[in-house]
């Protein structure tokens, strides 16, 4: 069976090694614009989003796509545009809880299914030059909310799913692929 990711994520084409030993890797370049206000239907909108066109070019495949937010307070966290907009995600999020929502989006068979998954995050509380180091390592410009799970600088405990914090939700992902596939 050939299997897709769609996506470029590092951290997701680690986890995905877990469950299949080979697969390609084919991020689509789409429009990650959602009209949605709720965390876990714009996650899983955006999932399905960024299969792409890979389900007509690729009909036979299995394909998967994924999509992570970061939520607090009716705000979406996304990816930092730059490293103002990263500071400022931080000086929200310091020393309070979020969620952070992963939608997935699997095409298997002519069918689309989609699920998502949600954890809570408290971050430290960070002073400026804590900051400030943490968005100079660079780590927080590609992760939504602008940080990872695996920086122990900014997270001081987490509930639910690690792999979900990262990016794919390995649980529920197992689950869904053995309905689908059996």
């Amino acid at each position: 069976m050939r299997v897709i990711l769609a996506s470029g994520s590092p951290r997701r084409r680690q986890l995905l090694g877990e469950i299949f030993h080979s697969f390609e890797v084919l991020p689509q370049n789409v429009d990650e614009r959602c009209d949605l206000t709720k965390g876990y239907a714009v996650c899983q909108r955006l999932a399905k989003v960024k299969l792409g066109n890979l389900p007509k070019l690729f009909p036979d495949a299995l394909i998967i796509s994924a999509d992570t937010i970061v939520y607090m307070n009716g705000k979406i966290y996304g990816k930092p545009k730059d490293r103002r907009e990263a500071k400022l995600f931080l000086d929200e999020l310091s020393s309070k809880w979020h969620i952070v929502y992963t939608g997935v989006a699997i095409y298997y068979r002519g069918k689309i299914r989609t699920f998502y998954d949600k954890s809570r995050v408290k971050f430290k509380t960070l002073g400026e030059d804590d900051k400030w180091k943490y968005v100079d390592t660079g780590s927080p410009m590609d992760k939504a909310g602008g940080y990872g799970i695996q920086d122990e600088e900014v997270v001081a405990k987490y509930e639910g799913s690690y792999t979900n914090i990262v990016g794919l939700p390995m649980e529920k992902l197992k689950e869904q692929l053995s309905e689908i596939i059996n």
